[in-house]
């Protein structure tokens, strides 16, 4: 048997490669997503609306069929996490190892129309309970710990803009059977063929798989919640060119652990540290293998400077 960093090493190979397949399941020739909206039992197709958490949850079910196929594939059952907010969203478990996992999360996000490059932020999953005690199973499918690696599978869209979507239309598709006009009176018949012709809320899709690390930032995600915040320049994401890429998983994993929780002192005064700098400061390391990257505030900086 192979060791797990190996496999890791394989595994990693294969989803990458795998990746490349999604944009042609979930778009059709002209780039829009292939979901359309949702139908009802008086043969309506309503559009889906453009809200990021409808707009992710629809991916992640349009993109299971093909998960479950790469599995099966490559030797590996998918578990799903027992409950909506725990970590991860798919744990691979090795058929031939058990013991071999690895938990992919699967991270959605739109490209920013007010910041080329950009996309509108997401976050990397919780340094709360389970991420500081690798052995909890606190809001945890399986022990952080007994996981192999931590991986984003992403996906990078673009949001129709408003003037082309009309969010509150529904049609009536003609092959799909009777249905009392009364009940469909006010909605345009259209054929399973002209289904093409309604405008999908996203489009544009770039898929890219990254360990959580390679794309965290030093800052948190999401206000007062415990979140992990990422990078958010889409050529970093690419290149999985985060704060911590030159510094590794075990400076991230330190870092996350003690964020907001270890204190230094400053002019006097005991203070949380909250930056990575300020932690190597602390840890009496070398700064300069931060990695600098590119931020929204640092373009509005300099866009005002």
């Amino acid at each position: 048997m192979k060791n797990h960093a190996a496999l890791k090493k394989a595994f990693m190979a294969a989803l990458t490669e795998f990746a490349k397949e999604l944009r042609d399941h979930a778009a059709g020739d002209d780039g829009q997503w292939a979901i359309k909206g949702f139908i009802d039992i008086y043969r309506n197709v309503f559009t889906v609306s453009s809200d990021t958490k409808i707009v992710s949850k629809i991916l992640e079910i349009h993109l299971f069929p093909k998960l479950l196929a790469f599995a099966e594939q490559n030797g590996y059952s998918i578990v799903l996490a027992e409950k909506q907010n725990w970590y991860p969203d798919l744990s691979f478990v090795s058929n031939a190892d058990p013991s071999l996992k690895f938990a992919v999360d699967l991270k959605t996000s739109y490209r920013d129309p007010d910041f080329a490059g950009h996309v509108n932020g997401f976050t990397l999953g919780s340094h709360g309970a389970y991420f500081k005690d690798r052995a909890s199973t606190k809001n945890i499918q399986f022990p952080y710990a007994s996981y192999a690696a931590h991986i984003c599978l992403g996906v990078i869209y673009t949001r129709v803009g408003a003037d082309e979507l009309d969010e509150t239309r529904s049609f009536a598709v003609k092959e799909l059977g009777y249905v009392s006009r009364a009940q469909n009176a006010n909605a345009p018949e259209i054929t399973v063929e002209d289904l093409r012709s309604i405008t999908s809320v996203v489009r544009d899709f770039e898929f890219f798989v990254c360990e959580k690390w390679q794309l965290a930032s030093d800052k948190q995600g999401s206000g007062n919640t415990a979140n992990i915040g990422a990078i958010t320049w889409i050529e970093d994401i690419r290149r999985g060119h985060g704060v911590f890429a030159k510094l590794g998983e075990k400076w991230f994993d330190e870092y996350w652990m003690n964020h907001g929780q270890a204190t230094m002192l400053r002019e006097g005064k005991s203070v949380p540290i909250r930056t990575l700098a300020d932690f190597m400061d602390f840890k009496g390391a070398d700064k300069k293998r931060i990695v600098p990257v590119r931020t929204k505030t640092n373009l509005r900086k300099a866009k005002s400077a």
